[in-house]
């Protein structure tokens, strides 16, 4: 084993946490390693946002912007005000990658490429002096007397006065977050809960649902139930998938409809028509059929919902496909109103790491100072990033977390 590299600061994890924490303490004139498993840096953020990288969310206000992150609001006062939502705009904006907002306040680079936010970040390492080293899986961290002496890896070890973990979470864990820091942190004393798929799309046992693969309705309320006890309602677009359900609204329903699946059986109904009451739709349906009475109801049905929508309608409803509208009696068609605003349907489970854009579990902010996030246990370490246990919504609540945690970090070290 060659002799250890000695740096001011060393950061395990080269994601987007880890990376904004690198290159703010070396701006700061600190002598800076970035350790990276991967081949290269920001491999899951290269696809995050489906490849356009929902970069953070566009609320300014930041009381307003805390109350999405639950019991970790409290916790994340001081963070914000020392890296807010605007300075992660001027930060992306000043290094050439403007930035978008979409709907839902949700900021994207103008690009709409990923992979162009790790570019600038990358540029900016650079510009910065950081030296990143990839192809360098850290496997365990030295302590003596409350503080870490080394990263050991394969080929030798690097020392340090302080390190930042920005190991991440469990999403995606063909990304490498594959849990490694939490361990580390266990075993050095800090509580670590457990990780679980927070924000991940959901697992239902229909074949009508798993039949309309692909299709998106842009409105729709649902209801979910536990035990046939409404629980909790949501609205927004909605996503079919050969698994079952996904799109924003279903991802950040996840948490809550993971925490009645250990209570008991949970289904949901699905309202295709929020803005219209049940006389309301009737009209609808009634003009449409009117209309095309001398045509196939499965021709005249894409005039009310998406055609593969149709098609699940009729099946649900077991009406032949060569029906014709004006053979639709008025019995079958208070059945098709009640159907609309309520597709009954069962949910089994949540998806996995490999589907999830979040996992929760983690260091626990009691033990970790915020305003510097430095550990409470552990003298010379920093924890930021998914490595804490932090709920929090899609829309880019998770990304900001990582420039904010990692800022914070890197001015503090």
């Amino acid at each position: 084993m060659k002799a250890a590299d000695h740096y001011d600061v060393a950061v395990i994890g080269g994601g987007p946490a880890g990376m904004m924490a690198a290159l703010r303490a070396a701006e700061r004139g600190k002598s800076v390693v970035l350790l990276e498993k991967n081949t290269k840096l920001g491999k899951k953020l290269d696809i995050t946002g489906g490849g356009r990288c929902n970069i953070t969310n566009a609320e300014f206000d930041k009381r307003a912007f805390l109350k999405h992150y639950g019991s970790g609001e409290k916790f994340l006062h001081s963070p914000l005000s020392q890296f807010s939502v605007q300075d992660t705009f001027d930060l992306f904006t000043t290094r050439g990658l403007p930035l978008v907002v979409e709907a839902r306040k949700r900021a994207f680079p103008a690009t709409h490429r990923a992979t162009d936010v790790t570019k600038t970040l990358e540029k900016y390492l650079q510009d910065a002096g950081v030296a990143v080293r990839t192809r360098t899986a850290v496997s365990a961290l030295r302590a003596k007397s409350g503080r870490i002496m080394a990263a050991v890896y394969n080929g030798g070890t690097y020392t340090a006065d302080s390190f930042i973990i920005a190991t991440g979470g469990m999403s995606h864990p063909e990304t490498g977050s594959t849990g490694d820091g939490f361990r580390w942190l266990a075993e050095m004393g800090h509580t670590v809960r457990p990780a679980s798929p927070s924000i991940v799309p959901l697992k239902m046992s229909d074949a009508w649902v798993k039949k309309l693969a692909g299709t998106t309705i842009e409105n729709v309320k649902i209801i979910f139930f536990c035990e046939g006890k409404r629980a909790f309602s949501k609205a927004g677009p909605l996503l079919f998938t050969h698994f079952g359900l996904s799109g924003p609204m279903i991802l950040n329903s996840a948490a809550q409809v993971g925490d009645l699946l250990l209570a008991g059986d949970v289904t949901c109904a699905i309202d295709l028509f929020p803005e219209m009451d049940f006389p309301a739709l009737d009209k609808k349906i009634l003009a449409a059929i009117d209309a095309g009475k001398n045509r196939q109801l499965i021709n005249v049905l894409p005039e009310i919902v998406p055609r593969g929508v149709a098609n699940a309608v009729l099946a649900l409803m077991k009406v032949g496909t060569d029906t014709k509208a004006h053979s639709f009696p008025k019995e079958d068609r208070r059945r098709l109103v009640h159907l609309l605003k309520a597709m009954q349907a069962d949910i089994i489970g949540l998806m996995g790491f490999d589907r999830a854009v979040v996992s929760d579990g983690g260091v626990i902010l009691e033990e970790v100072d915020t305003r510097t996030m430095r550990s409470r246990i552990i003298s010379n370490l920093y924890l930021i990033g998914d490595v804490l246990h932090i709920s929090r919504p899609s829309g880019g609540y998770s990304l900001q977390l990582c420039w904010t945690t990692g800022y914070v970090a890197g001015n503090a070290v």
